[in-house]
């Protein structure tokens, strides 16, 4: 492992209690921990023994070699500002967090007051829980350090932590973030909306018609890439499209423009890699034109 370091954590939630308690697992002292809510608190007990609950500015002023900053992107900002003007901050200390989203520039007050900003996010869903722990080891991380010797301490923590370092610019963070957010987060949402879809037909466990199914879609997508690309849009089948798109419009519409986007850009792809003709596209893209002002009957229509 690397030197031992002296590690507090700002915000108990789910990212940033499993991470201290993973750095913790690896050698490292957690001291102190911030936590409000109950969960927090319970996180920080479970996860932490032996770590302080204490206010963030004491937080910060415990973590004399690296202060990990787990709150939610909107409140980033403020948190590092306040502690920069209350002192808590001090030069030479690693202030680091973990959002996606954000990279240096978050961190600006922090090393005005000379400590050392580093951006530091897992690449991994969280339940907040010990659970969580097994999930780490092979995970990635996304990277952004200011200078060669917090990109060295970050990647001596990575390794640490058994994970992989990705190395974002600055400039492409927020890019970065999209692609995650896109893949797991609407991920999530697509497959209960199929779920959804799946009780309105009247199958009672669709996690179980759903988990093989699923499963090989995105272990096939990971490692084929768009020749993955199954279904009736890779085909043209029109028909079948516009019939989908006729019982959803009756039966689920909430669902009908989220269907229409990733079907539309389900063509766009097979076109694009030469499994589609674009000639034999102009049905089915005619279909997915349709729906914001077409009834039922019309886009059955189109795809005759």
């Amino acid at each position: 492992m690397s030197a031992e370091l002296t590690i507090g954590v700002i915000g108990a939630g789910r990212v940033g209690a499993v991470l201290a308690a993973a750095l913790r697992g690896a050698g490292h002292r957690v001291v102190a921990a911030s936590g409000v809510s109950a969960a927090a608190k319970h996180r920080i007990r479970t996860l932490l023994p032996g770590a302080q609950n204490l206010p963030a500015d004491e937080v910060a002023r415990a973590a004399t070699d690296l202060l990990i900053i787990a709150v939610p992107d909107d409140a980033l900002a403020g948190v590092v500002t306040g502690l920069a003007a209350t002192g808590a901050l001090r030069p030479g200390q690693v202030v680091a967090h973990t959002s996606g989203a954000h990279g240096l520039a978050v961190l600006a007050p922090a090393a005005a007051v000379g400590a050392r900003p580093l951006a530091l996010h897992p690449a991994m869903t969280f339940t907040g829980t010990a659970a969580d722990l097994a999930r780490l080891p092979g995970i990635s991380y996304g990277i952004t350090a200011a200078d060669d010797t917090v990109r060295a301490l970050a990647q001596a923590l990575v390794a640490d932590l058994a994970g992989s370092p990705e190395w974002i610019a600055e400039d492409r963070r927020a890019l970065y973030h999209a692609g995650l957010a896109h893949g797991a987060n609407h991920l999530v949402t697509l497959v209960n909306e199929a779920a959804d879809r799946l009780r309105d037909a009247g199958v009672l466990s669709p996690e179980k018609v759903l988990g093989p199914l699923l499963t090989a879609a995105l272990e096939n997508a990971l490692r084929m890439g768009d020749a993955a690309i199954t279904g009736p849009v890779s085909r043209g089948d029109a028909g079948t499209v516009a019939r989908h798109v006729q019982e959803l419009a009756r039966t689920a519409p909430d669902s009908l423009p989220a269907y229409v986007a990733l079907a539309r850009r389900t063509a766009d792809r097979v076109i694009a890699n030469g499994r589609l003709r674009a000639v034999d596209a102009e049905p089915l893209l005619g279909v997915l034109a349709e729906p914001a002002a077409a009834d039922a009957g019309q886009l059955g229509e189109a795809a005759k």
